[in-house]
């Protein structure tokens, strides 16, 4: 895990590995983003699927997305340089930004 710059845009997502697919599937109740990937969670790669599908999502580097906590969880912290904050509220009504503690 790695501290990106300042001014990061945080929030956190629900992870499903082996979900079948690459998706997006909204924001849960507690303002979690729910995703799944299809990669194992096996030596990594269902987080490299993570950051490469966020990216994409986004529009940014897959380098300005950052997995700040949880590589190892399904409940993980995610940091994004770059987007304007209410671009991802547009996107994804219901996210949480900016939260750091754990529910």
């Amino acid at each position: 895990m790695t501290s990106p710059a300042p001014g990061a845009v945080r929030f956190e997502v629900r992870l499903t590995p082996r979900g079948g697919r690459d998706a997006i599937d909204g924001v849960a109740e507690d303002g979690a983003l729910r995703v799944r990937v299809a990669a194992p969670p096996v030596d990594g790669a269902a987080n490299r699927a993570l950051i490469r599908l966020l990216a994409d999502e986004i529009g940014v580097a897959p380098s300005a997305v950052t997995i700040e906590s949880g590589e190892g969880s399904r409940r993980k912290r995610i940091a994004v340089i770059g987007p304007p904050p209410g671009d991802l509220i547009v996107r994804w009504p219901g996210l949480l930004l900016g939260t750091t503690e754990r529910r």
